[in-house]
């Protein structure tokens, strides 16, 4: 199972504060281990919402409106891509976290769809041109 893992905004990742080297050195070993374990896809940190944008759709229309955002707990300061097992194992990763690499904030898990979690309506002809997508990601 693959899960999104977003690390939510505060303060200090909003005004753009970078981590100190012992913050820095704690991810890194953290990763280290997320990685050796078969765990770790992928992961970033965001620039704060200030450097972003939002694209609104609305009655087939698009609105882009500027950062910075408002709500805070709201926003996504990074993110992991795990593979686990379960969402009770993908927990048990988190726990692990440094506390201090991520200050007061929240983690939000969930769940990446599966192309069989589509259902018929996701064709064998959709199935192929996902397969072809995902390898040519692969290969970049």
């Amino acid at each position: 199972m693959r899960f999104m893992v977003m690390i939510k905004a505060n303060a200090q990742t909003e005004a753009g504060e970078m981590p100190s080297e012992a913050v820095l050195a704690a991810m890194g070993q953290y990763n280290e281990a997320l990685m050796t374990a078969g765990v770790l896809i992928g992961g970033e940190g965001l620039h704060p919402s200030a450097r972003g944008a939002r694209v609104n759709f609305r009655d087939g229309r698009c609105q882009v409106t500027d950062g910075p955002f408002a709500e805070t707990r709201e926003l996504i300061a990074g993110f992991w891509l795990f593979e686990t097992a379960s969402l009770a194992e993908a927990i048990d990763w988190i726990k692990r976290c440094p506390p201090e690499a991520i200050g007061d904030s929240d983690i939000e898990i969930r769940q990446i769809f599966e192309m069989d979690d589509f259902g018929a309506e996701f064709t064998p002809e959709l199935r192929e041109q996902e397969e072809r997508l995902r390898t040519r990601l692969n290969h970049n």
